[in-house]
């Protein structure tokens, strides 16, 4: 398995980390934590791996979205 693959797998991983945790803590379904990840900036930066955003904890990850974009928030 070269890096490529390897970084491919953590990057899944870690969506999949970040969408359960926000489906947990904003009690939503897994289907709106998803359409909330993959609509935002957050989700292109990791996928790009800009400034290394890829590395960090999910957890962390998700207040970042959670403060940079609220509006994704919003019910509807």
């Amino acid at each position: 398995m070269d890096d490529s693959m390897l970084e491919k797998i953590y990057q899944e991983r870690l969506e999949e980390q970040l969408i359960a945790y926000l489906a947990e803590q904003h009690n939503v379904t897994l289907e709106r934590a998803m359409d909330i990840y993959y609509s935002s900036n957050l989700a292109e930066k990791i996928h790009d791996g800009v400034e290394g955003v890829q590395y960090l904890d999910y957890k962390v990850l998700a207040q970042i979205l959670k403060e940079t974009e609220p509006e994704l928030f919003a019910s509807g």
